[in-house]
């Protein structure tokens, strides 16, 4: 044998550690799911990963290969973000309520920790036709825009482990809700209508608010569809003087407690 042959076998023998270690490590994911699942601990513990991001940055001060290990085990850890999201959903999320009432946050705060895949059903048709959703609207009307809605919703039911945020009017459409809950979890996200106000009174891109956007036309717009809602939802919480780790805890302990009856 010849060095070549040398160092390839020894690469070959570092690639076997390399995936039984992995297949260890995925295991022990499991095994941590699992414990905290048993004795009712909180799911998520973004300070944990803090603490293992500095615990790779002090074994690799020194390293010569620190950028590609880095590039590595950002990987192995958004893999074991998607084993985690595997073994809590194995479902899509789907998230309703009125305009900004939380949503993009909560489903981007969900991708970060779990790896989940974000539609955001407004942003997705809006690129697809081309168009804003105020200017879809009004070339088409609402109800163009719905089917539009369907359609999207029909077609998330082949995926898994996503997080669906919905626009403000898609769970007042009896079909609409009907498609989301056919591989889905329906939550609802609330928040008073002085909240709501704060957070959508500097956007333009709420056709639905014209000619109301302050705290009456909102009550009374909320209220309208308040049945809806509630009648649409697996779960309801309400997001006022909640930070987002508060919201997202909540959600999966209350989504994992769902499948548990």
């Amino acid at each position: 044998m010849n060095d070549l042959e040398m160092y390839r076998e020894q690469l070959a023998l570092c690639d076997d550690k390399l995936i039984d270690a992995l297949v260890e490590r995925n295991a022990v994911i499991e095994k941590i799911m699992a414990y905290k699942e048993k004795y009712g601990m909180p799911i998520l513990q973004p300070q944990q990963e803090a603490k293992q991001k500095q615990r790779l940055e002090e074994k690799l001060a020194d390293s010569k290969y620190k950028d590609e290990i880095y590039d590595v085990f950002r990987c192995i850890l958004k893999n074991s973000k998607r084993i985690q999201a595997r073994k809590l959903f194995d479902y899509n999320i789907v998230l309703i309520g009125f305009m900004g009432a939380g949503k993009t946050t909560v489903s981007d705060y969900l991708s970060t920790m779990f790896a989940m895949e974000i539609i955001e059903m407004d942003q997705v048709i809006a690129d697809r036709e081309e168009m804003s959703i105020p200017d879809i609207f009004a070339t088409y009307g609402e109800e163009y825009f719905r089917n539009l809605e369907t359609n999207l919703l029909i077609e998330m039911q082949s995926r898994k482990n996503t997080v669906i945020s919905c626009g403000g009017g898609a769970a007042l459409r009896e079909r609409n809700v009907a498609e989301m809950k056919k591989n889905g979890r329906v939550v609802l996200l609330t928040a008073s209508p002085e909240t709501i106000y704060e957070r959508v009174k500097d956007s333009d891109d709420r056709p639905v608010l014209n000619g109301r956007k302050n705290v009456e036309g909102i009550s009374e717009l909320m209220e309208q569809r308040r049945e809806k809602y509630e009648a649409a939802a697996d779960i309801v919480i309400n997001t006022d003087n909640k930070n987002v780790l508060q919201i997202c805890e909540e959600l999966v302990q209350r989504v994992t407690e769902m499948e548990d009856k």
